[in-house]
Protein backbone atom coordinates (compact mmCIF):
# COMPACT_ATOMS: atom_id res chain seq x y z
CA UNK A 1 0.00 0.00 0.00
CA UNK A 2 1.38 3.39 -0.97
CA UNK A 3 1.51 5.98 1.75
CA UNK A 4 -0.44 9.15 1.00
CA UNK A 5 1.68 12.09 -0.11
CA UNK A 6 1.77 14.73 2.59
CA UNK A 7 0.85 18.26 1.68
CA UNK A 8 0.52 21.16 4.13
CA UNK A 9 -2.99 21.97 5.27
CA UNK A 10 -2.69 25.76 5.03
CA UNK A 11 -6.18 27.22 4.85
CA UNK A 12 -7.92 23.85 4.78
CA UNK A 13 -11.19 23.62 6.69
CA UNK A 14 -11.41 21.67 9.95
CA UNK A 15 -12.32 18.04 9.21
CA UNK A 16 -13.10 16.05 12.37
CA UNK A 17 -12.67 12.27 12.46
CA UNK A 18 -13.55 9.87 15.30
CA UNK A 19 -10.93 9.09 17.93
CA UNK A 20 -11.76 6.11 20.14
CA UNK A 21 -8.62 4.65 21.74
CA UNK A 22 -8.99 1.68 24.03
CA UNK A 23 -9.23 2.87 27.62
CA UNK A 24 -7.08 0.74 29.94
CA UNK A 25 -8.18 -0.16 33.42
CA UNK A 26 -6.81 1.81 36.35
CA UNK A 27 -4.59 -1.15 37.31
CA UNK A 28 -3.22 -1.39 33.76
CA UNK A 29 -2.44 2.32 33.73
CA UNK A 30 -0.68 2.15 37.09
CA UNK A 31 1.40 -0.84 36.02
CA UNK A 32 2.36 0.70 32.69
CA UNK A 33 3.26 4.07 34.21
CA UNK A 34 5.37 2.51 36.97
CA UNK A 35 7.27 0.33 34.49
CA UNK A 36 7.89 3.24 32.13
CA UNK A 37 9.14 5.37 35.04
CA UNK A 38 11.48 2.58 36.14
CA UNK A 39 12.89 2.00 32.67
CA UNK A 40 13.36 5.66 31.84
CA UNK A 41 15.13 6.27 35.15
CA UNK A 42 17.94 4.04 33.81
CA UNK A 43 18.50 6.30 30.79
CA UNK A 44 21.88 8.00 30.73
CA UNK A 45 23.64 10.20 28.24
CA UNK A 46 26.52 8.19 26.78
CA UNK A 47 29.71 9.58 25.28
CA UNK A 48 31.63 6.30 24.87
CA UNK A 49 30.07 4.13 22.17
CA UNK A 50 30.83 0.64 20.95
CA UNK A 51 31.51 0.40 17.23
CA UNK A 52 29.35 -2.75 17.11
CA UNK A 53 26.60 -2.48 14.50
CA UNK A 54 22.99 -1.98 15.54
CA UNK A 55 19.90 -3.01 13.57
CA UNK A 56 19.04 -0.11 11.28
CA UNK A 57 15.34 -0.88 11.53
CA UNK A 58 15.40 -0.18 15.27
CA UNK A 59 16.74 3.29 14.55
CA UNK A 60 14.22 3.85 11.76
CA UNK A 61 11.37 2.84 14.05
CA UNK A 62 12.61 5.26 16.72
CA UNK A 63 12.67 8.08 14.17
CA UNK A 64 9.14 7.11 13.11
CA UNK A 65 8.09 7.41 16.76
CA UNK A 66 9.66 10.87 16.94
CA UNK A 67 7.72 11.89 13.84
CA UNK A 68 4.45 11.23 15.71
CA UNK A 69 5.18 14.18 18.02
CA UNK A 70 2.66 17.01 18.24
CA UNK A 71 3.61 20.15 16.34
CA UNK A 72 2.33 23.67 15.91
CA UNK A 73 -0.58 23.66 13.42
CA UNK A 74 0.44 20.07 12.58
CA UNK A 75 3.19 21.40 10.33
CA UNK A 76 5.69 18.72 11.43
CA UNK A 77 8.69 21.04 10.99
CA UNK A 78 11.46 18.45 11.26
CA UNK A 79 13.89 16.51 9.13
CA UNK A 80 15.91 13.56 10.46
CA UNK A 81 19.09 12.79 8.52
CA UNK A 82 20.44 9.32 9.29
CA UNK A 83 24.18 9.03 8.71
CA UNK A 84 25.99 5.71 8.77
CA UNK A 85 28.71 6.42 6.21
CA UNK A 86 32.11 6.45 8.01
CA UNK A 87 33.51 9.14 5.71
CA UNK A 88 30.63 11.52 6.36
CA UNK A 89 30.82 10.85 10.10
CA UNK A 90 34.54 11.67 10.02
CA UNK A 91 33.90 14.96 8.23
CA UNK A 92 31.19 15.85 10.74
CA UNK A 93 33.56 15.05 13.61
CA UNK A 94 36.41 17.13 12.18
CA UNK A 95 34.15 20.14 11.65
CA UNK A 96 32.51 19.76 15.07
CA UNK A 97 35.84 19.44 16.88
CA UNK A 98 37.13 22.57 15.16
CA UNK A 99 34.16 24.53 16.51
CA UNK A 100 34.41 22.88 19.91
CA UNK A 101 38.09 23.75 20.30
CA UNK A 102 37.27 27.42 19.81
CA UNK A 103 34.44 27.10 22.33
CA UNK A 104 36.47 25.34 25.01
CA UNK A 105 39.35 27.79 24.55
CA UNK A 106 37.17 30.67 25.62
CA UNK A 107 34.13 31.24 23.43
CA UNK A 108 31.84 29.49 25.92
CA UNK A 109 32.82 31.72 28.84
CA UNK A 110 33.97 30.60 32.27
CA UNK A 111 30.48 30.24 33.75
CA UNK A 112 29.43 27.74 31.07
CA UNK A 113 32.77 25.89 31.22
CA UNK A 114 32.38 25.62 35.00
CA UNK A 115 28.90 24.10 34.54
CA UNK A 116 30.35 21.51 32.12
CA UNK A 117 33.26 20.34 34.31
CA UNK A 118 31.24 17.79 36.34
CA UNK A 119 30.32 16.10 33.05
CA UNK A 120 33.93 15.54 32.00
CA UNK A 121 33.43 16.90 28.48
CA UNK A 122 36.08 18.37 26.18
CA UNK A 123 36.61 19.23 22.52
CA UNK A 124 37.39 15.64 21.48
CA UNK A 125 34.24 14.02 20.08
CA UNK A 126 35.03 10.35 19.47
CA UNK A 127 31.33 9.53 19.73
CA UNK A 128 30.76 11.11 16.33
CA UNK A 129 32.80 8.40 14.61
CA UNK A 130 32.46 5.48 17.04
CA UNK A 131 28.66 5.39 17.14
CA UNK A 132 27.26 3.30 14.26
CA UNK A 133 24.72 5.99 13.41
CA UNK A 134 24.30 9.72 13.72
CA UNK A 135 20.82 11.20 13.60
CA UNK A 136 21.02 14.84 12.59
CA UNK A 137 17.86 16.71 13.46
CA UNK A 138 16.99 19.80 11.43
CA UNK A 139 14.28 22.36 12.04
CA UNK A 140 12.25 23.42 9.05
CA UNK A 141 11.95 27.12 9.79
CA UNK A 142 9.47 27.49 6.91
CA UNK A 143 7.87 25.35 4.22
CA UNK A 144 9.04 25.53 0.60
CA UNK A 145 6.29 24.82 -1.90
CA UNK A 146 6.80 23.45 -5.41
CA UNK A 147 6.99 26.96 -6.87
CA UNK A 148 9.68 28.02 -4.42
CA UNK A 149 7.29 30.03 -2.29
CA UNK A 150 7.72 30.09 1.47
CA UNK A 151 5.16 29.50 4.21
CA UNK A 152 5.89 30.17 7.86
CA UNK A 153 6.00 27.35 10.39
CA UNK A 154 4.85 28.01 13.94
CA UNK A 155 6.26 26.88 17.30
CA UNK A 156 9.20 25.25 15.54
CA UNK A 157 11.55 25.11 18.56
CA UNK A 158 8.88 23.59 20.78
CA UNK A 159 7.74 21.07 18.16
CA UNK A 160 11.22 19.82 17.29
CA UNK A 161 12.21 19.72 20.96
CA UNK A 162 9.26 17.46 21.76
CA UNK A 163 10.14 15.21 18.79
CA UNK A 164 13.74 14.86 20.00
CA UNK A 165 12.51 13.93 23.47
CA UNK A 166 10.33 11.22 21.99
CA UNK A 167 13.25 10.04 19.84
CA UNK A 168 15.51 9.67 22.88
CA UNK A 169 12.78 7.80 24.72
CA UNK A 170 12.18 5.40 21.83
CA UNK A 171 15.91 4.72 21.43
CA UNK A 172 16.34 4.01 25.14
CA UNK A 173 13.31 1.72 25.36
CA UNK A 174 14.70 -0.14 22.33
CA UNK A 175 17.95 -0.86 24.17
CA UNK A 176 20.14 1.76 22.50
CA UNK A 177 22.17 4.59 23.98
CA UNK A 178 22.26 8.14 22.67
CA UNK A 179 23.75 11.56 23.22
CA UNK A 180 22.30 14.97 22.43
CA UNK A 181 25.23 16.83 20.90
CA UNK A 182 24.88 20.50 19.94
CA UNK A 183 28.16 21.90 18.59
CA UNK A 184 27.95 25.66 18.41
CA UNK A 185 27.59 27.10 15.87
CA UNK A 186 26.03 24.30 13.79
CA UNK A 187 25.71 25.93 10.38
CA UNK A 188 28.42 23.62 9.01
CA UNK A 189 26.05 20.63 9.30
CA UNK A 190 23.57 21.98 6.78
CA UNK A 191 26.38 22.93 4.41
CA UNK A 192 28.12 19.55 4.74
CA UNK A 193 24.93 17.59 4.13
CA UNK A 194 23.54 19.88 1.44
CA UNK A 195 20.33 20.65 3.30
CA UNK A 196 17.88 23.19 1.81
CA UNK A 197 17.75 26.80 2.93
CA UNK A 198 14.63 26.33 5.06
CA UNK A 199 16.39 23.91 7.42
CA UNK A 200 18.47 24.77 10.47
CA UNK A 201 20.50 22.23 12.45
CA UNK A 202 19.01 21.48 15.86
CA UNK A 203 21.02 18.55 17.27
CA UNK A 204 23.36 15.68 16.43
CA UNK A 205 22.39 12.42 18.13
CA UNK A 206 24.92 9.58 18.06
CA UNK A 207 23.20 6.20 18.48
CA UNK A 208 24.58 2.80 19.40
CA UNK A 209 25.49 0.53 22.28
CA UNK A 210 27.63 1.77 25.18
CA UNK A 211 31.31 0.80 24.91
CA UNK A 212 32.38 -2.08 27.19
CA UNK A 213 34.41 0.39 29.29
CA UNK A 214 31.78 3.13 29.20
CA UNK A 215 31.49 5.34 32.28
CA UNK A 216 29.04 8.16 32.98
CA UNK A 217 29.14 11.04 35.47
CA UNK A 218 27.95 10.28 38.98
CA UNK A 219 24.90 12.51 38.80
CA UNK A 220 21.68 12.59 40.83
CA UNK A 221 18.36 13.55 39.29
CA UNK A 222 15.98 15.85 41.08
CA UNK A 223 13.24 14.01 42.94
CA UNK A 224 9.63 14.24 41.88
CA UNK A 225 8.91 16.55 44.82
CA UNK A 226 11.62 18.91 43.57
CA UNK A 227 10.18 19.24 40.06
CA UNK A 228 6.46 18.97 40.75
CA UNK A 229 4.09 21.65 41.99
CA UNK A 230 0.55 20.49 42.75
CA UNK A 231 -2.26 23.01 42.42
CA UNK A 232 -5.52 21.58 43.79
Amino acid sequence: MREPHWTPNYGDPFEPVPYRPVRPSADESLTTAAELRRRMDTRRTVRAFSTDPVPEQVVLDAIAVAATAPSGAHQQPWTFVLVGDPGIKQRIREAAEEEERVSYEGRLGEEWLSALRPLGTDAVKTHLTDAPYLILVFQQRFYLDEEGGTHKHYYVDESVGIAVGMLLTALHLSGLAALTHTPSPMRFLGELLGRPRNEKAFAVIPVGYPAPDCVVPNLVRKSLDQVLVRVT
